[in-house]
């Protein structure tokens, strides 16, 4: 389940040319894949197996925020999600067992589609998700997923990682202005005993719980609608 994303592209182009019509334009682009070339958008691999390990565990979050850029992980346009990627920290068999043991399991990730609401403030209706994916055949690679059904997402959708139980996909030491944000009500902001996953598509969770100075490692891959 790791195909190259050479290979996707090229799936995905014979998929548009079977599909669309003649004349018909549409483009293939990376959400939440940010350049590199300033000191706000450094390459830095997720934490573990360095001391703090830290990972993503019972929640599903997104990036809100990377230097002056806002919603990195938001649709540019209407289309449809037809991959997702994620980079993965390569923890330790102490540190594998330990989240193992206290997150709720092995760890396991998908993607949400999350679509904002005018209020409460905060608040993001679940409007599909992807299966979820064991992560340790991944772990210290980065992974690429094609959904064998793509996800509709209007302009201005949200991307964001659902985790049931933990991954070590969280890359540590940016400035204040990087931040995430969580489905966690405002008194676990600092617990990940309780499981705040949104998977009840068609719910409505409000994303109180923002983590700065830390990025959610993964991307997805949109084909916009002609």
């Amino acid at each position: 389940m790791r195909p190259l994303r050479a290979s996707l592209a090229l799936a995905a182009g014979l998929l548009l040319a079977l599909a669309l019509p003649t004349g018909s334009l549409a483009t293939l682009a990376e959400v939440g894949v940010l350049p590199t070339t300033t000191p706000e958008t450094p390459v830095t691999p997720p934490s573990c197996p360095g001391s703090p390990c830290l990972a993503v565990s019972r929640t599903t979050g997104f990036q809100v925020k990377v230097g002056a850029l806002h919603n990195p992980v938001s649709a540019p346009r209407e289309g449809s999600i037809v991959a997702w990627t994620i980079t993965l920290g390569k923890p330790t068999a102490t540190q594998i067992k330990f989240f193992n043991a206290n997150e709720g399991g092995e760890a396991t990730a998908g993607i949400a589609i999350l679509r904002a609401q005018r209020s409460p403030n905060l608040t993001y209706k679940l409007i599909a998700q992807s299966p979820l994916v064991k992560l340790e055949p991944y772990f210290g690679k980065t992974a690429q997923f094609p959904l064998a059904s793509t996800i509709p997402v209007k302009k201005g959708d949200i991307v964001a990682l659902t985790v049931p139980s933990w991954a070590p996909a969280l890359a540590l030491n940016f400035p204040n202005t990087t931040s995430w944000r969580a489905s966690r009500p405002k008194a676990q902001c600092t617990s990940t005993s309780s499981q705040t996953t949104q998977t009840v598509v068609g719910s409505a969770t409000q994303y109180y719980c923002l983590y700065r100075t830390a990025r959610l490692t993964y991307s997805a891959t949109l084909i916009s609608t002609p």
